[in-house]
This record gives structure tokens, sequence and C-alpha cells, in this order.
């Protein structure tokens, strides 16, 4: 309210403020892993959004993308993330590129990544807004299927599926290292629950089912169109 008692405009919250405020959202939901938090400070959601869509990326919503796709509310992708267990300098495939926005926080989490994305017109769009991040020379960016990771991509110590499908590729299973970690989401009776396979020491695998997530379908194969 000013002197004369007319109402006054509120000034609009610095970026600053806005990050503060979509941080703590985040710690309300149950977002306590700092590793996480730290990365989501750094790399800017609104960057990586349809610029119609900008208003909604600091809210705790999907956002649209091209190509039918969305990008996965931010407690949920934290939650994956958490789930991922990161360490330093370790080696990353991202299955489900999307607008690139995962892809640049595990770099921001020191993660060697490279993700695949199955539409081009995604594809294409993500490497510019990554590059744009100053993330880009830790991330590498194909348009491929990712139910196809062959072996020429070598091994990995963490692999992230953006996405549900009804079992998880043994292709990709066989592209963790021994004590590697995937973490994705599997359709079970009707509902999607997120899941965290290890590889053993011996070349088996564990299995450990966890809360349901709210995921897109994950397809196999390259785009025919877009």
């Amino acid at each position: 309210m000013t002197e004369d008692g007319s109402m006054s405009e509120e000034a609009p919250a610095s970026e600053g403020e806005r990050t503060v405020a979509f941080l703590l959202s985040l710690r309300a939901q149950g977002v306590r892993d700092l590793t996480v938090l730290r990365a989501m400070e750094k790399v800017a959601r609104e960057r990586f959004a349809p610029s119609r869509f900008a208003d909604l990326a600091r809210q705790d919503v999907s956002v649209p993308l091209p190509c039918g796709q969305t990008m996965t509310a931010p407690h949920t992708v934290a939650a994956l993330l958490t789930a991922l267990d990161m360490q330093p300098a370790a080696r990353v495939l991202e299955v489900g590129t999307g607008s690139g926005y995962v892809a640049a926080l595990l770099a921001a989490m020191g993660g060697e990544v490279v993700s695949l994305e199955r539409y081009r017109t995604l594809a294409l769009a993500a490497h510019e807004r990554v590059e744009g991040s100053g993330f880009g020379g830790a991330v590498e960016l194909r348009h491929a299927d990712g139910f196809q990771a062959d072996r020429t991509l070598g091994r990995f110590d963490r692999i992230l599926v953006n996405g549900v499908t009804h079992a998880i590729p043994e292709s990709l299973m066989m592209r963790l290292s021994p004590g590697g970690r995937l973490v994705g989401a599997l359709r079970v009776e009707g509902a999607a629950r997120r899941v965290v396979v290890t590889r053993l020491a011996d070349g088996g695998f564990d299995h450990a089912m966890g809360p349901m997530v709210r995921l897109p379908p994950l397809v196999p194969g390259l785009a025919r169109a877009l």
C-alpha cells in the first residue's frame, strides 16, 4: 500500500526468489537429496520448456512438449534422481531425452551422460538447450531407440529410463556395469510403479519395486515422423 492509501502493485519476483520458492516447494514434498536440489538450483527448468509454457516451468506440474510428449513434474524427476543415487563421474545412460532438462541435471550432478531420444525433433531441440545451459560438454545426445541400446555404447554405472514400460528390456540391463543401477517404472496391475534394478557382482539382477509414479509410457523404435 502506498502513502496515499492506494494499493501498490507487487514487484515481480526475481529469478533468485523464484528459484528459492521452487526449491522450497520440492523440499515440502519430501525431496531431501542435496545433490539433486543443488542440480535443480543450477539448471533453470524454464530454459528447457517451450516458450509458451515458460510460466509453468517453476511450478510442480508436467509441461507439454512437441511430438505429444511432456516434461515430467519436478518432484517426480527429483524422486527418480534420488533413487538413481548418482556418484561423481558416473557414466550415465538416459532413455527418453525429451526437453533435455534431465540430461542437464544429470550432468550438473557430475555425470558423463549419453541420452537417447526416439523423436528427431526433440533430439535436435534438446541439443540446443543443453548446449545453451553450459552442460553440453558432459552430454552426448543421440537420435536413437532407447530400447535397443547397442553394444557400441559400452556399459554404464547408471541408467535412467524416463517412462513406463511393461518390462525393462534386457538390452538395457546388459548395459549396466557390475554394481550399476537402473531406475525406471513398470506397469503393474494397471499402475505405474518405480523400479530400481541393480546388477550384482555375479552378473545377476536385483529388482526392487517402489511407490507409484506419474510418468508417460515409453514407446520402442524410432519415430517414423517428427
